[in-house]
């Protein structure tokens, strides 16, 4: 029973390793590999943090009507003794002039409380609020870009796993012709060429289906770190079911819909707002006045006493005083154009025509951008249709060339022209399907509208 242990330690270790493996591969669609990479995306947790800084300014807000309160106490000490001069009336009718050395020591305590009113702070709440919607667009603008690019890479792995299974399969035929031709030779039927032939088509092969499998594997692992899983994990994605590729485009309306609903374009225009908005207070504290409030307690032990000494705590011992005050007051140098503060308002002027062109241009962009999609998915849907009879007609071609060369009548280098006209109709066929549908999410983005809203019109 000893000499089996090993085999049997051998037999647990495989199963072990086998099991591991089966729990690595992670089966998705599109839509789970979305909520992944939106959980677990670290830009997108990063703009989350700001979101929150934002949020929470804007929910707190209010406490800038709140007073600013100080307290202090001080414990000082002179450099130098000082003394103070008395007349003593205790001898009279002698007068005796004395001389006190003072303490040392100083100690005093003061509590004040200020509050500053102007129209800028009313203004400044509006931007605040502003601040924190802009932020919310960015966020969702952040999101969306994970989604469209989530969405793509999905689609690219996708097509190398359709492109790889496609030259396997090739392959796998080039293998069988080799075969083929090898039994033939041997048979007398076909010259050794023949089989050379066939041998060298099959090793030209393998190459290239290796690094399409690399890409694919260095593809995954980086889909895998955009989702927040390990760079190892492997993965089963839902195929996309392909449609008939005939979507009726109106630019114009789709034109329409991105100047309102693009995720770039509606945050150019919250960061214009919330900037006009910043301008308007700064004009609002430079040119309007303020009221501040103040009122301040102070107490100061007896300059006469030694704070270590005598008793500290008694409160006749302590001198009080304060103020309340009421300040009316106005910035004059804002009223003169060249001076610092003068000159920030027209800053801000320049920012807010800088952001205002910034938005013309990225309209403008977007309008352009929208054409050239729809004139690409226009192409593309022609092309696979035309692509589609030119995979039947080179399927066609390659198996009433392959009967022929079984029945002697073509030679083996047709057979091969064939089958490779064959494996490049194929893939020009996959490679303009998936090219559509990725063109049709950059759209979707484009227009601002939610993903699948026009792909789904195609089948998808």
């Amino acid at each position: 029973m000893i000499r089996f242990r090993p085999l049997i330690l051998a037999l647990l270790l495989v199963c072990g390793a086998v099991a591991a493996h089966s729990q690595d591969i992670v089966r998705l669609t599109p839509d789970d590999a979305v909520d992944l990479a939106i959980k677990n995306n670290l830009s997108l947790e990063s703009a989350r943090v700001t979101l929150d800084t934002k949020k929470r300014k804007s929910d707190l807000v209010w406490n800038q009507f709140l007073p600013s309160i100080d307290a202090r106490g001080t414990l000082a000490r002179d450099n130098w003794a000082s003394t103070s001069q008395s007349l003593d009336y205790t001898a009279l009718p002698s007068i005796v002039m004395t001389s006190t050395t003072l303490p040392q020591w100083h100690v005093n305590a003061n509590i004040s409380a200020a509050i500053t009113f102007s129209f800028a702070l009313v203004e400044g709440i509006k931007s605040i609020k502003l601040d924190y919607q802009t932020g919310l667009v960015t966020l969702e603008k952040a999101r969306l870009q994970t989604e469209r690019d989530v969405r793509k890479s999905y689609n690219q792995i996708l097509l190398l796993h359709e492109t790889v299974a496609l030259q396997q399969k090739s392959l796998a035929t080039a293998e069988r012709r080799y075969n083929m031709a090898e039994a033939n030779y041997k048979a007398g039927l076909v010259p050794r060429l023949s089989a050379l032939q066939a041998q060298v088509a099959l090793e030209n092969m393998k190459p290239s289906i290796n690094e399409l499998e690399n890409n694919l594997k260095a593809l995954e692992a980086s889909f895998a770190m955009s989702l927040g899983l390990p760079y190892e994990t492997q993965f089963e994605l839902a195929p996309m079911t392909g449609g008939d590729f005939y979507i009726p485009l109106d630019v114009a309306e789709l034109i329409s819909k991105a100047a309102s609903g693009k995720p770039d374009i509606l945050e150019l225009q919250k960061s214009i707002q919330a900037l006009r908005s910043g301008r308007k207070a700064l004009a609002l504290q430079l040119y309007t006045p303020y009221l501040a409030f103040a009122w301040n307690i102070s107490s100061m032990y007896s300059p006469m006493l030694d704070p270590f000494k005598d008793k500290l705590f008694t409160t006749d011992n302590w001198n009080k005083g304060g103020t309340f005050s009421v300040t009316l007051g106005m910035s004059l140098n804002s009223l003169l154009p060249f001076t610092k503060e003068g000159q920030s308002l027209k800053d801000m002027d320049n920012n807010v025509r800088s952001l205002n062109i910034g938005l013309a241009q990225a309209i403008r962009g977007t309008e352009l951008e929208i054409y050239n999609k729809v004139n690409s998915l226009e192409k593309t849907r022609t092309t696979a249709e035309a692509q589609k009879l030119t995979v039947d007609m080179a399927q066609q071609s390659y198996q009433l060339t392959e009967e022929a060369y079984r029945a002697g009548l073509q030679d083996f280098l047709e057979v091969q022209n064939a089958a490779l006209s064959l494996n490049q109709a194929e893939l020009q066929l996959l490679t303009q399907q998936f090219n559509y549908l990725s063109d049709l999410i950059d759209l979707e983005y484009a227009t601002g509208v939610p993903f699948g809203t026009l792909s789904s019109k195609n089948g998808n």
